[in-house]
């Protein structure tokens, strides 16, 4: 299993009273590493779906130390499911050599015209299987 790595600068506006990045910034650092794999590589790769439609149904997050503001953290992701109608998206956040967070999404694939959840297409599918473990 291959994963996607993406590097997220961090923005003064991420912390919060305390100096550190504040545990909602989590989401929206997750939020950019999975938006470059399903939008940006995926274009790169001839599959524009995802950009079609896709919701969130739940987030979880284990926070294992604070992050300062300073370097670019790593956010290592990867498929660890694909079912019919939803998949997901596992991370893991490296401030330096260090791992300070890790995460999961539930994704669900989304017919904006329709208004309702579709179902996970095979091209998608083929996408995302170098990165499912």
């Amino acid at each position: 299993m291959a994963r996607f790595i993406y590097h997220c600068a961090l923005r003064w506006s991420d912390l919060d009273a305390y100096g550190h990045v504040n545990n909602a910034r989590f989401l929206t650092l997750y939020e950019e590493a999975r938006v470059a794999l399903m939008f940006t590589a995926a274009r790169a790769a001839g599959l524009e779906s995802f950009e079609n439609g896709i919701v969130i149904s739940r987030h979880e997050i284990d926070y294992l130390r604070p992050i300062d503001y300073g370097d670019p953290v790593r956010i290592e992701l990867w498929i660890e499911e694909i079912k019919a109608s939803r998949l997901i998206v596992a991370y893991e956040l490296f401030d330096g050599e260090e791992l300070a967070s890790r995460g999961r999404t539930v994704c669900v694939p989304y017919d904006l015209e329709a208004g309702r959840p579709r179902r996970v297409r095979d091209v998608e599918r083929e996408f995302l299987s170098p990165y499912l473990g």
